[in-house]
């Protein structure tokens, strides 16, 4: 009996282990060149696009809003660094990203805030704080491919 019990909680034990798989990808998104023109890479469509919203700085934690014309607005109460991806296959698409800081630490004497959205890599609207008011920073616009 109490090789049964022992060999039950080996066994409980191998199922609950297991590996974690980060897949680091090793390419850019895939393009697919003019269909008018194969042989010309000039003006590649992309199959979708990868939005990133991003909130760093050296607040203990921020509320963050972040909207687009298709999911609307989400918020959410997080620490620093917040970053949160959304794909889309939309030649443009309203964006929006909001922050307010929860507070600093005692000892901090600099205080910082950025708020960023990028697509596909590249840094579409971008805003600061330095400022112990808690001041919410807002960014926005139109992304259009």
């Amino acid at each position: 009996m109490s090789k049964l019990i022992l060999v039950s909680i080996l066994s409980i034990f191998l199922v609950a282990c297991s590996d974690t798989n980060i897949i680091v990808p090793t390419s850019p998104t895939s393009v697919v060149t003019n269909p008018s023109n194969p042989n010309n890479p000039q003006n590649p469509i992309v199959l979708a696009h990868k939005i990133e919203y991003r909130v760093t700085g050296n607040a203990i934690g921020s509320r963050v809003r972040y909207s687009n014309s298709n999911d609307g607005i989400a918020q959410v109460t997080t620490v620093l660094p917040f970053v949160f991806n959304i794909t889309t296959n939309q030649q443009s698409i309203f964006l929006s990203l909001e922050a307010t800081p929860t507070g600093y630490g005692i000892l901090t004497t600099a205080p910082f805030m950025a708020a960023q959205i990028f697509v596909d890599g590249l840094l579409f609207r971008e805003t600061a704080s330095s400022d112990f008011f808690l001041s919410t920073i807002t960014v926005s616009g139109t992304w259009r491919q």
